[in-house]
């Protein structure tokens, strides 16, 4: 882990506030250096335009970055990439996403766990996007004052999966992970392109929208960022929310390989860690950070039965012990990869 076990949480923790009251109801030496000609990579849309691989900076031979111009968000999005430990041949891609604060802030994989030394040795290209906070990764339907232009949807189902693959020579064969509002994101994704992704893993994601907890839930967390959902999508019991809703849209993850994990929110092994170093100033997170996983463990549950019902079958990490914090995701990474990894042929 990277510092204490609640480190980085600002974005959950105020998530967390808002559960409370739904609850209530082989490159160059190390250093930047930018390729001297990127691939002549692009990839469009009818209705949005080219996207372009605008440049791919490489920090070491297994840390780089592609900057991919999005023409449907008519903007630059950058790439971090973890190469394989082997490239002598084309190997998968797992799409692993930041939470709430889209990668900007410090609660990310990078920062808070061992995600750089996990996959060491592991052959597949890992590719997380930089942005996107709020945004929960999907297609808004107007431009939000505050959260600007998001098409994320479009951007990682359409524009960078072919850009990506050229850029790291990849196999072709991917998977999606996310953590808290981006696991929700993970597996409305998977939903919206069951070819693209051959495995998903949700990590703490509540899997609803079209619920009066899941929609209030969506609503607080985007008005975090200051955003306005009803820019997102429509107004609140409309259509495009039971479209997003995962567990109503179930169906549409046959086939696919599927990893969930969620606590109960009781203080665990991450807590009394977070415990020993900080003492009792953490128990205001504890708390908090307690009431959002409770909150999450019952959206797992109703997913679970809804799969169970449809016979879809999907493999749940589940425990009593634990919060909304990153010690928990960085275990169920690393419990979820022989699923992920055999979906991919890693």
């Amino acid at each position: 882990m990277r510092g204490t076990t609640l480190a980085g949480t600002r974005y959950a923790f105020a998530a967390a506030v808002a559960v409370t009251v739904v609850a209530m109801t082989g490159g160059p030496a190390p250093g930047t250096v930018h390729a001297d000609t990127p691939p002549a990579t692009e990839t469009g849309t009818a209705e949005y335009g080219v996207a372009t691989l605008e440049r791919v900076d490489r920090r070491s031979d297994r840390d780089w970055s592609l900057f991919v111009y999005s023409a449907a968000m008519e903007r630059t999005i950058e790439l971090q990439v973890i190469r394989p430990a082997d490239t002598s041949a084309a190997r998968p891609v797992l799409y692993l996403l930041n939470g709430a604060g889209g990668g900007v802030d410090d609660a990310t994989w990078r920062k808070q766990t061992d995600v750089m030394d996990f996959f060491g040795d592991k052959d597949v290209n890992v590719v997380t996007p930089v942005g996107g906070a709020f945004s929960y990764y999907t297609d808004w339907l107007a431009d939000d004052p505050e959260l600007g232009r998001n098409m994320w949807t479009t951007f990682l189902t359409e524009e960078a999966p072919p850009i990506v693959d050229a850029a790291l020579g990849a196999s072709g064969r991917n998977a999606i992970a996310g953590v808290s509002m981006s696991a929700t994101s993970a597996l409305a994704l998977a939903e919206h392109a069951p070819n693209l992704y051959a495995a998903v893993a949700s990590y703490s994601g509540c899997a609803e929208t079209a619920t009066v907890e899941g929609s209030r839930y969506v609503e607080m967390v985007v008005g975090l960022g200051g955003g306005d959902v009803e820019n997102m999508w429509g107004p609140i019991d409309g259509p495009y929310w039971v479209e997003r809703d995962v567990i109503r849209n179930a169906e549409r993850l046959r086939g696919t390989a599927v990893f969930v994990s969620s606590s109960g929110g009781l203080p665990g092994v991450h807590e009394a860690r977070a415990w020993d170093e900080h003492g009792p100033a953490v128990i205001p997170d504890i708390a908090l950070l307690g009431v959002i996983e409770t909150a999450v463990s019952r959206c797992t549950d109703r997913l679970r039965t809804e799969l169970d019902g449809l016979g879809i079958e999907a493999t749940y990490s589940t425990r009593a012990e634990g919060t909304h914090t990153w010690g928990y995701w960085e275990d169920a990474l690393h419990e979820s990869w022989p699923l992920l990894s055999e979906a991919m042929s890693a």
